[in-house]
Order: structure tokens, then C-alpha cells, then sequence
């Protein structure tokens, strides 16, 4: 539970930094009506991550010291004489100042003058903190669709029968296989496979393949053993949530890719639904002599 907490704490501050650009850690505690310690811990681990970078910044006190200076230099005012020209007395560090030396010429220091106080740092997103929060936003977003076409299956299957549904999701994967098949070409089983790949990732799917070498004997020639066989792997199933109500979406997929690459036998190799930890399937050319 200790772990859910602080992963919601965590996920909130970098929300919260998009919303608000910046904040402090005292700023960040107040909100999120957690402590400063726990708010300093979460923000040092967000900060090893590389998705928080901050700023320090000299705080300033209110109060107002009566200056009385002795000897201004030449063509200065008193104020320059306290905290100094632009000559380099003021380091910056991402555009912040937290650092002032005065250049005193016999004045008090800047610290009675302007009453600073201890430095600040200002948080804000890095622009991996960014990418990391679009990535999990964008999963929360499918999911919430995923969500949606699984209820509003439901009340199909509900309403006309899930015979009828069943119906429906074959038109749908009919319509896919033909655009596929419209976008991969006319090249070789390879090109054709990867083309298939970059398709299925652009729609969600952690995709991939590789190719299957042939286990050739010594005694047989490179013909008689020739054959394009490839695995095509998907360790994510961007419908994962559908096909565990409706697993016969899967048996479609099968089908779609069958009729995608119609010179091709298909073959499921790994099925997440079975608890495995991808889905695979074994891609084999036709009228190709193999050896097994």
C-alpha cells in the first residue's frame, strides 16, 4: 500500500508541475496536503530519475536595513555598492540567481540590507518528466477506451445477441485485413512482414518479428531447404481488454492475418489470453520445401 501511495504522490507532483509550470516543495506540500519531508523525498527520487530539475532562488525577507553607506564608489549608488554590478557577483544557475556577493566597499552586508534569506529550490518538469506524463496519460486514455468498446459490447451482446456480435467483430476484422492488405505492397514476404509490423505498432501493439532459419542437414542442398519463416510477436495487445471478454476477437486476428498474406500459412505460436507473456505467431510461406 506504502508503494500505491507513493507512486500517487509522485504521479500528482508532476501533474502538478505541467498545471503550474514551477512550485517549491513547501508550495508542492500545501497542495498535495502532504508533509515537507515526505514532499523532499519524492521529489530527490524524481530528480534521480532526471524527470525534475530545479532552480534555486534567493529568498527575501521583507524587513528593510537603513543604509548608511560610507564611501559609495564612483558613479554608484548605494544599492550597487551593497550587492555589486553585473561584473559576475550574481550566479545563476537555469536562469535563477541563488548566489549574490556584495561588493561591500565598507557597507553592511547584503544579507542586513535586503534581509535574504535561505535559498529556495523551484521544481519544474524536465522534458523527460514530460514525455513520461504524456505516455502515462496517453495509457490512461486507452484504457479508458478500451473500457468503453467493452461495455458498449456488452450491451450489444445484451441486445441482439452474441451470436450477432460475433457476427459484427468478423465484418470489423474483414475491413482490417483489407487494409492491410490495401498498405503492404507487393514485395517480398520479409518487406511484407515488416510492413505488417510498422502497421500493427502505429495502432498500439509492442510489435515485432524475426526471421526463422531453416535447420538445414549436411547432407541435403541449400534448395531443398529453402524457406522464409518468420515470428511475429506482440508483447502488448492494445485490445487485451476486449479479447478477455471477447475472446473470439483473437480467432479473427488469426483469420485477418491469414487473409492479409494469402500466399502464406499462419500459425499462433503464444496467446496472451493463455497467460503467456506475448502472442506470437509463426508466418510460413507456401509451396516452399522446409525442413522440420
Amino acid at each position: 500500500m506504502a508503494t500505491t501511495h507513493q507512486s500517487s504522490t509522485k504521479q500528482d507532483i508532476l501533474e502538478y508541475l505541467l498545471k503550474h509550470s514551477q512550485a517549491t516543495a513547501f508550495e508542492l506540500a500545501e497542495v498535495l496536503d502532504v508533509s515537507p519531508q515526505a514532499i523532499r523525498r519524492h521529489l530527490k527520487d524524481l530528480e534521480a530519475e532526471e524527470l525534475v530539475l530545479y532552480s534555486s532562488v534567493q529568498a527575501q525577507k521583507t524587513q528593510s536595513a537603513d543604509l548608511q553607506p560610507r564611501r559609495p564608489g564612483d558613479g554608484e549608488s548605494a544599492l550597487q555598492s551593497v550587492v555589486g554590478t553585473s561584473s559576475g557577483n550574481l550566479n545563476f544557475r537555469e536562469g535563477f540567481p541563488h548566489q549574490a556577493t556584495a561588493n561591500l566597499k565598507g557597507l553592511p552586508q547584503a544579507s542586513e540590507v535586503r534581509g535574504m534569506g535561505r535559498p529556495q529550490h523551484v521544481y519544474h518538469l524536465s522534458r523527460q518528466g514530460r514525455d513520461r506524463l504524456q505516455r502515462t496519460m496517453n495509457d490512461r486514455q486507452s484504457d479508458r477506451y478500451g473500457e468503453f468498446a467493452v461495455s458498449l459490447l456488452d450491451t450489444l451482446a445484451e441486445t441482439v445477441g452474441r451470436d450477432q456480435v460475433s457476427s459484427i467483430l468478423r465484418k470489423q476484422w474483414e475491413r482490417k485485413a483489407q487494409e492491410y492488405h490495401d498498405r503492404l505492397g507487393h514485395g517480398s514476404l520479409q518487406e511484407r512482414v515488416a510492413n505488417l509490423v510498422k502497421l500493427r505498432k502505429a495502432e498500439g501493439f509492442m510489435a515485432e518479428y524475426h526471421s526463422v532459419d531453416a535447420d538445414s542437414s549436411p547432407n541435403e542442398s541449400s534448395e531443398n531447404t529453402l524457406c522464409d519463416r518468420f515470428i511475429l510477436t506482440e508483447h502488448h495487445c492494445a485490445i487485451s481488454n476486449v479479447a478477455e471478454s471477447f475472446p473470439s476477437i483473437c480467432g479473427h486476428e488469426l483469420e485477418m492475418f491469414a487473409a492479409v498474406l494469402p500466399d502464406c500459412t499462419v500459425e499462433r505460436t503464444h496467446w496472451i489470453i493463455n497467460g503467456e507473456h506475448r502472442c506470437g505467431y509463426l508466418v510460413q510461406a507456401r509451396n516452399q520445401k522446409c525442413n522440420e
